[in-house]
């Protein structure tokens, strides 16, 4: 069937149409094959919480949960066996896409988001993730904190791809860039015929969660209620803006002309939280070239049903850089906002791979 046109618009106008979503279901009954023919979509994210929903909520892993009950394995290598196996199909269906298209027909999955403040540990899973999957078409889904910067680098250098999450403030968006840029010189220190072929990242820039902790601060303040759902975007915006700087640098030259590729500003959180706000507004508004958008289903839809394409984020910068002051002008601290929703983000993901933990290891159970 014919593409829709929302979407292939949306495309066309440079941005990829990833899907925030996976599960065996989805594969297996062809539903994300559908979703490649007629939604657009060229790439699939995964989180702890999307598989503890498919898990969960399916019987299509019951066989392979009996075989590894009967192995008597441990519950984390029974949850990195599922979860990598669906990984790794979705890889495989996608590949066609990642031949065709070099940084897309990717599919992410996370390093454990109890490793999230241990550098060393966390560069150590993402190695091993690559080896679990086996596919050149996988990112490594690696949080921003600080002390996941320097994972961040080591895990370019050994030509790993990543896909950066849990990006909050322009501050911290910068220092991903540097890490990912050190990671690709490192390469080329370590040995000067390295190449950077298949070596793709992009940065996982959260938009919604940012409306909704300045909208409930804006509240509390009794600040101008005009000021309410803009910042997300802005802050997005000015992200955009900062990524132009970085990736028309005279450093960054030196490393495209030995084949480095950018890497892309993801959009993510782009699910409305808020009833009252256009629930496309995360995707119309982020229209830009060498973007990618990883969309829940149920956004998907709406932007397939109704969505219309905003204005392009290069002529924005003037009004974000002025709805980001307003803001703080309005009382809001903005770096106590982004500290607060990157400790949430990351127990959020923790509390989802608990939850995904303990049903894995019910069904065992169960199943032994």
């Amino acid at each position: 069937m014919a593409q829709n046109e929302n979407l292939a618009q949306l495309s066309e106008a440079g941005v990829a149409v990833w899907l925030d979503d996976l599960s065996r279901d989805l594969i297996r009954s062809g539903d994300l094959q559908q979703l490649v023919d007629e939604r657009s979509v060229v790439g699939v994210t995964t989180n702890p919480t999307i598989f503890a929903a498919s898990i969960s909520g399916s019987k299509s892993y019951d066989d392979q949960l009996h075989a590894l009950a009967v192995r008597k394995v441990s519950v984390e290598e029974a949850l990195r066996t599922i979860t990598g196996a669906d990984v790794r199909d979705a890889c495989d269906l996608l590949a066609p896409i990642a031949a065709a298209r070099p940084g897309d027909g990717r599919v992410s999955l996370e390093v454990a988001p109890g490793l999230a403040h241990e550098t060393d540990a966390t560069a150590a899973e993402a190695a091993h993730l690559w080896w679990l999957v086996d596919r050149p078409n996988l990112f490594i889904k690696i949080p921003a904190t600080v002390e996941g910067l320097p994972a961040i680098t080591t895990t370019i250098a050994k030509g790993i791809s990543v896909n950066v999450t849990l990006i909050f403030s322009l501050e911290r968006y910068r220092a991903v860039m540097e890490a990912y840029l050190a990671g690709l010189e490192q390469r080329l220190a370590e040995d000067p015929d390295a190449s950077f072929e298949g070596i793709e990242s992009v940065a996982s820039f959260f938009v919604s969660r940012v409306d909704t902790e300045i909208d409930k601060r804006l509240d509390a303040a009794g600040a101008d209620a005009s000021l309410k759902g803009k910042a997300g975007v802005a802050n997005a915006q000015l992200a955009y803006q900062a990524y132009e700087e970085v990736f028309t640098s005279d450093r960054w030259k030196a490393l495209e002309a030995k084949g480095a590729r950018p890497q892309r500003p993801l959009w993510a959180s782009t699910g409305v939280k808020n009833p009252e706000y256009s629930d496309t507004m995360y995707l119309s508004e982020l229209i830009a070239p060498g973007t990618v958008n990883t969309m829940p289903p149920k956004t998907m839809q709406a932007y397939a049903d109704h969505g219309q394409a905003g204005t392009a984020v290069q002529s924005s910068y003037a009004d974000a850089e002025k709805v980001m002051q307003s803001v703080a002008d309005a009382g809001i601290d903005l770096d106590d906002v982004f500290r607060v929703l990157e400790v949430e983000g990351v127990q959020k993901f923790s509390d989802a791979w608990d939850e995904l933990t303990g049903s894995v290891k019910e069904q065992l159970e169960d199943k032994a």
